[in-house]
This record gives C-alpha cells, sequence and structure tokens, in this order.
C-alpha cells in the first residue's frame, strides 16, 4: 500500500510555537516528515496567548465545539504553516481556556483546576475544525493525555459521524508519569457514554483518567523508544498502568523520535561561535573557548568541560546530580548547566556556582542560543535521568561530538553505546543503577577516559557525529503503524 494518508495531528504544543518538552519537538517535525513522504497532514493546537497572532491568518467562520449535549462554546481559528513545509497547522482561540500565562500550569506551577475542560475542548475542537474543512481523515493521531481522549470520541460521539467513518485512531505516549486524572463529571462533557467509565477504560480509582482511555481505545499505540515500550509495561516505570498497558501490549510499539538536523548540526548551525564537522574539529575547540568566556570560567584546554541542558527535575536527575555534587567538584572537570524548574534546584546550582566559580557555572532560564553553545562547546554531556521516554538532547549531543553520559533507560538506553576500554568503541558512557555513587563513578570513568585515552575519546566523538537519527526514518515507521491501525479499523468494522 502507498496511497496517500489523510491524518489530523492534535498537539497540546508543537515547536515553535509553544514548547514545555519533548511533545512539541515531535509535533513539530513529524508532520513535515510525514508531508515529505506524501501524506497530507494537518495540524491543531491551542492558540495560547503567547503565540502572537498578527503573524497568522484568520479563518473567516467561528468554531462550534459541543461541550455537552446542550451547550456548545465557540472559537476562532488560526492558521499557519510549519516552518520549512506546507503543512497548514490550525490555532483553536478560546479565551477562557489559553487566554494564561501558561500552558498546563501557573508561573508558581500549579495545574490549572480545569484542565479537564480546557483540553477536553481541545479534543473536540479537532474533530469539528475536520468537519468545518471537510478533511476527512485516515487517521486521528493524539499525543499524551492532552488529546487522548480522541479515540475514545472517535468511537463515541463521532462514532457515526461520515467525516470520520474511515479513520483509525493512533495514540502516542510521551510521558507515562502525567497521565490526566480528573472528576468523573468530565464525562457528562466528553459525552461518551458513562458505559465507558469501567475500570477497563475511563475509570481509575473513582476518577476519569485520559490516558488510561486512549490506551483502552486507540487502533495502535506508540511511544517514544522501543525500550520505553518496555519499560511501561513494569512496575518502576508504569505508574499504575503497567498492567493495562499490558492487557494493549499486542497494539503496542517504541518508534525511536528524529532529530531536526537542519536545527542541530555543527555544520550549519548560526548560533553558535565556529562552525565545524566531523572531517574538521578545529571550531569545536573554538566553541569550547568561547563557552568558557561567556560563563567566566577558566580557558583550560586541559580539563574536560560537561554540559547539562534539561529541566531542574527529579525525573532528570536532578536529585542523583546533587548528592554527587562533591565528588563531580573533585573530578577535574568544568560544569555547565542551563536549565529551569524546582526552586530547591534553581537555588542549590545557583550557591554551587556562586562558591565554585572556577568549576561550576550555571543559568537559570531557557536560552535556545546557550542550549546550542553547550551542546557545542561542551566535551561531555551530563543526562542521568531517573526514566527518559526518548531524549532529544543526547541526540543533539552525539551530532556534536559531545560524548553523552546517561543513565540507562528508555530512549538513552537506546541511542548510546557503552563505551568498550578494551576495543575503544561506543559513543557515550552509562550506568544503570539510579544512585549518586553510580553517577559519580560514571562520571569519574568519563574524566578518566578524557585524561588518559584521547585517541578513544577522538574515536568515539567522530563515531558519534557521524550517527543519524532523522525523522525520515521515524516517519516510515509511524506509516507503517498508521497503515496497521487501519487494517485494525477494518476489522473492527
Amino acid at each position: 500500500m502507498s496511497e496517500k494518508l489523510k491524518i489530523l495531528f492534535t498537539a497540546s504544543e508543537v515547536v515553535p510555537y509553544a514548547k514545555t518538552g519533548g511533545l512539541a519537538d515531535v509535533a513539530g517535525a513529524l508532520p513535515k516528515a510525514l508531508s515529505a513522504l506524501g501524506h497530507e497532514v494537518i495540524v491543531v493546537m491551542p492558540r495560547y496567548y503567547s503565540i502572537d497572532r498578527s503573524k497568522l491568518e484568520k479563518l473567516p467562520h467561528p468554531l462550534g465545539v459541543p461541550m455537552g449535549p446542550l451547550y456548545t462554546q465557540w472559537a476562532g481559528v488560526w492558521k499557519d504553516t510549519l516552518p520549512g513545509s506546507e503543512v497548514p497547522i490550525y490555532f483553536i482561540d478560546y479565551e477562557a481556556y489559553f487566554g494564561r500565562s501558561g500552558l498546563y500550569a501557573d508561573e508558581n506551577g500549579y495545574s490549572y483546576p480545569d484542565n479537564d475542560l480546557r483540553f477536553t475542548f481541545l479534543s473536540k475542537a479537532a474533530f469539528e475544525l475536520a468537519k468545518m474543512l471537510d478533511f476527512r481523515p485516515d487517521i486521528v493521531h493524539a499525543h499524551d493525555w492532552h488529546t487522548a481522549p480522541q479515540p475514545l470520541l472517535r468511537d463515541t460521539r463521532y462514532l457515526w459521524d461520515p467525516h470520520f467513518a474511515d479513520a483509525a485512531t493512533v495514540l502516542t505516549i510521551h510521558n507515562l508519569q502525567h497521565q490526566g486524572i480528573f472528576d468523573e463529571r468530565i464525562v457528562d462533557l466528553l459525552e461518551c457514554g458513562w458505559e465507558h467509565f469501567n475500570p477497563f477504560e475511563l475509570e481509575s480509582m473513582g476518577a476519569a483518567n485520559f490516558l488510561k482511555a486512549g490506551i483502552a481505545a486507540a487502533d495502535r499505540i506508540t511511544t517514544v523508544s522501543p525500550t520505553y515500550a518496555q519499560e511501561i509495561q513494569t512496575p518502576e516505570f508504569g505508574f499504575g498502568l503497567e498492567e493495562h498497558i499490558r492487557a494493549h501490549a499486542d497494539r503496542l510499539r517504541g518508534i525511536l523520535n528524529g532529530v531536526d538536523y537542519s536545527e542541530w548540526s555543527p555544520a550549519t548551525d548560526p548560533l553558535i561561535p565556529a562552525n565545524f564537522d566531523v572531517d574538521d574539529l578545529s571550531g569545536k575547540a573554538v566553541c569550547k573557548r568561547e563557552l568558557q568566556r561567556r560563563f567566566s570560567l577558566p580557558e583550560r584546554e586541559d580539563l574536560p568541560l560537561i554540559g547539562f541542558v534539561g529541566r531542574f527535575a527529579e525525573q532528570k536527575g536532578i536529585g542523583l546530580i546533587a548528592g554527587a555534587m562533591e565528588e563531580l567538584l573533585h573530578s577535574g572537570a568544568q560544569f555547565v548547566f542551563l536549565g529551569t524548574g524546582e526552586k530547591w534546584a534553581e537555588g542549590f546550582f545557583s550557591d554551587v556556582a556562586g562558591r565554585w566559580g572556577e568549576r561550576f557555572a550555571c543559568h537559570i532560564g531557557y536560552s535556545n542560543e546557550l542550549a546550542h553553545w553547550i551542546e557545542a562547546g561542551s566535551d561531555l554531556f551530563l543526562m542521568p535521568s531517573l526514566f527518559e521516554p526518548c531524549g532529544l538532547n543526547q541526540i543533539y549531543s552525539l551530532r556534536y561530538g559531545t560524548l553523552p553520559i546517561v543513565r540507562a533507560t528508555g530512549g538513552l538506553d537506546d541511542t548510546i553505546e557503552n563505551y568498550d576500554p578494551a576495543t575503544g568503541m561506543g559513543n557515550g558512557f552509562k550506568f544503570w543503577e539510579p544512585s549518586r555513587e553510580a553517577l559519580a563513578a560514571t562520571l569519574e570513568w568519563a574524566v578518566d577516559t578524557w585524561q588518559k585515552h584521547p585517541g578513544d575519546i577522538d574515536a568515539m566523538r567522530r563515531r558519534a557525529m557521524e550517527a543519524r537519527f532523522d525523522w525520515e526514518r521515524s516517519a516510515k515507521e509511524y506509516e507503517a503503524v498508521y497503515r496497521e491501525a487501519i487494517d485494525q479499523r477494518k476489522e473492527k468494522a
């Protein structure tokens, strides 16, 4: 089968318009890769009020979204084209739900109490927009808990709608920790029928669980790496849904995320001090020196520079790093951290930077330019996540010749090959036990290797830079899943 598919792609965040994590990267890149394979894709997301509508095109007619059998809410719709493609993206504009300072939570980190209403609205709005555009999808592709009700809605609220008569559903789990658990009364607004509020579908400990419902209803389920697809079936990583996922494992597949190398390539990156590639690494030394200058670190070529870019959250191993900080500071390396998140972590790392200014530098906040500088100028990259569905920074690091130090979990385990001192093979350094001792020992091992075995480091760096994790490969795997979902739907009919 090679015919073109029509894909309705709904996500709560999409690069470059709004981002809190890897979901946005996938939602910004995968539709473009699918379009390049010849498929017709439309993307739907909220028009958060951080998105400048002066750069968007307004559709002339409002969109009616049913929120219960007797009530319709009316939204504006704006349109743009995903940069670097011809893929249309539509923004659902409803101030009461999306005109806020944050995507899911306020500036103090408290989740909005009406998130169930907000994302029920988004999930339904995508269906209603498809009807308004007369777009009849072959695939409805939902992402994480925010739009996980869509597979259930396809089989209930929109079951007899001719626009979706041939639509199969795919749900991608980007992070199982967040499931969308709300008061049971949302069932009335979903209009899915109370018969679906049961322990095998929507109900979870007396509450409504959006992600659980999506897993039960979707024709196919994907995660963002093969290892994570296995991990979420275990108590350690299943967050209470492991048995539910195992019950539907015959429809589950792990597809590793790709990387947009048009943005993340040291050969063409316009944000870094000097360009370089595997055949000429002289620019990497320039990037290291400029990174040290920018963060007021001593310009030492003889010390490895270790970077960190990410959220200051327990998931990212921040607790492990803090617990091992004394050992790290005495490891013979310099450190540059970029991130924001838990307030204790922001204070802790700022304090370390103040007391250990010759070894440790930190920028609290996020800067895309600094992220590129750190990837390009560091020798090693620290990513000790407690769990990591896929991870992108370790893949960016490989392309920039910055060898990752990772915990062997999820996509980190799938993408990083551990250094073998006997052969010199590998492209990074891995540890398994989630402990400060394991982290400290592995980092010290990496530093020792960098100092005493430069030939191995050089070979690993070149091997890392030649590796490719592009979206074309991932898109072809999604295409295969879509066709499986369509076949599954036909069997149901």
